[in-house]
């Protein structure tokens, strides 16, 4: 195979949607298992929609996402530059060429004549658009004589450049996705090439530079499949159809319950970040949140997004990136389209943050700490973290789910209390309590569970019906992890105090119960 030189071409036009880092990463996965090239490619030519720090916001996203360019804007490049409001010239060759070889023209129209184009063709029952039917009765250099259409530019009337479709003739596409393709050129219409302003469009200036930048695939969205017989036009008109690349389209992400394209305001209606992190809209001043800052990990949004669309051959599900890098192919992407299935991102996370270390993880419980006004030492962090990592989805969630190992409750599981906490279980616990109590040293969990066995055999009472209300005493809840690790990490006088506390709070509830 030739040297794999992949393009990642978005444009500054919004925040970098989670869609547009799945095709991302699929050019990333497929450079790195050839040990090709991905270069990034700002494609800003349309000036009208250009969003401030949309393309501060692309590079960013793809850094956070460890798909970090080989070649682009910041990187540099032996193809700079690769924004492309800085190849105007170079457009305007290839567009004389076109003009010069009769594949393309100028168009004169106005809005009002476009306009007229399209009501009088939808009244006759057809299709209303630029094609081959209706281009010989508008005003362009077609229908005008050479020396009015020179009279025209001389003037300095506004204008478009226009490719010139041909008739009746089937265009042929292999899509390493889908397929061989074939679309009859009746159906196409004459696409605007180069602007009134003189900026091309994403047509003729995606194909100018794919071919200057040596791109040997294109890997894009499925949404550029209608395009991709124009695009394969003009690689025959530029004569460069032996160097054309090959193409693969990607299917489109899809709303959880399949119907719809996933968008922000998909995000807004199922409650979910469309964005890898949060996003702030310059004008309105809006946060759209983002995976990043709603907890996702990395690696878990990374191992997500790569099962979106495309199927390892294996039932394998929890990849590294080097494992991603290495098992990957065009081959097996799905043509149909993916559900964007969160509660799917929500297990690898739960998957991934299992293996993240505990010194990694009290990071994110002592800054919440830290904002709740709590200390904490690293080490009682990191005992939480150990407790907890594999009961919580987020790291938020550490605090979130484990406030009882730094506050004494304050309310009792109304459930637990009526079903668990009886007179026997009370005189229990302050016994357990005396004798804990007989101690200052500090307090493993074998430990507690060895004097809390020595207490019930001494009463007599069951293991199993104590326990259900120590947890309670210790939490105020009826769930959570090791209960003997939980009073380890608590500490044998905050455990005695705990037990007091609730003895005495829940005393008047024996009389009811």
């Amino acid at each position: 195979m030739e040297t794999v030189r992949v393009r990642f071409a978005p444009s500054p036009t919004g925040p970098l949607h989670i869609g547009g880092v799945r095709t991302a990463l699929y050019n990333y996965l497929f450079a790195k298992q050839h040990q090709g090239t991905f270069v990034l490619r700002i494609e800003d030519t349309d000036q009208s929609r250009f969003v401030s720090g949309a393309e501060e916001y692309i590079g960013e996203a793809l850094d956070w996402c460890g798909i970090s360019p080989d070649e682009g804007v910041e990187q540099g490049g032996d193809y700079a530059p690769y924004r492309q409001s800085e190849r105007k010239d170079t457009y305007q060759q290839y567009a004389q060429q076109l003009l010069e070889a009769g594949y393309a023209y100028y168009a004169f129209d106005t809005s009002d004549e476009l306009n007229a184009m399209r009501e009088r063709l939808q009244a006759a029952g057809k299709n209303p658009q630029y094609d081959t039917a209706s281009r010989m009765s508008m005003n362009n250099s077609l229908t005008l004589s050479e020396e009015e259409t020179q009279k025209k530019l001389s003037s300095g009337a506004p204008y478009v450049v226009r490719i010139k479709i041909p008739e009746n003739e089937e265009v042929h596409l292999n899509d390493l996705v889908r397929g061989e393709v074939k679309v009859d050129s009746s159906t196409l219409d004459d696409k605007v090439l180069v602007k009134s302003d003189g900026l091309p469009t994403y047509h003729l200036a995606n194909v100018v530079d794919d071919h200057l930048m040596k791109i040997t695939h294109v890997i894009r969205g499925e949404e550029w499949l209608p395009s991709a017989p124009l695009h394969v036009l003009l690689y025959r008109y530029l004569g460069w159809k032996e160097s054309m690349p090959n193409f693969a389209h990607l299917p489109l992400l899809m709303n959880p319950d399949g119907k719809g394209k996933l968008s922000k305001r998909s995000g807004d209606r199922f409650g979910f970040p469309v964005y890898p992190f949060n996003w702030k809209d310059p004008q309105s001043g809006e946060v759209s949140p983002g995976f990043r800052e709603s907890g996702y990990l990395l690696e878990a949004t990374i191992n997500f997004l790569a099962l979106l669309g495309w199927h390892p051959g294996s039932d394998q599900e929890l990849f590294s990136k080097e494992e991603l890098i290495e098992a990957f192919s065009l081959e097996r992407i799905h043509k149909a389209g993916a559900k964007f299935d969160i509660e799917k991102a929500k297990w690898f996370n739960q998957q991934y943050l299992k293996e993240v270390p505990n010194t990694v993880l009290a990071n994110y419980l002592l800054k919440d700490l830290e904002e709740a006004k709590i200390e904490s030492s690293q080490e009682k962090a990191e005992q939480v973290c150990e407790l907890m990592k594999e009961r919580v989805t987020f790291p938020h969630e550490l605090w979130s789910t484990a406030q009882y190992f730094y506050r004494t409750p304050e309310h009792y599981d109304e459930k637990i209390v009526k079903k668990k906490w009886n007179e026997e279980a009370s005189a229990a616990l302050s016994a357990y309590a005396d004798a804990l109590e007989q101690s200052n040293d500090s307090l493993s969990g074998e430990q507690a569970k060895e004097q809390l066995q020595q207490v019930m055999e001494t009463r007599g009472a069951k293991f199993g019906k104590v326990m259900p209300a120590l947890r309670l005493a210790m939490t105020g809840q009826g769930g959570g992890p090791d209960l003997m690790s939980t009073i380890e990490v608590l500490g044998r006088n905050e455990v005695v105090k705990r037990i007091r506390q609730a003895v005495d709070t829940l005393a008047a509830t024996i009389n009811t119960n």
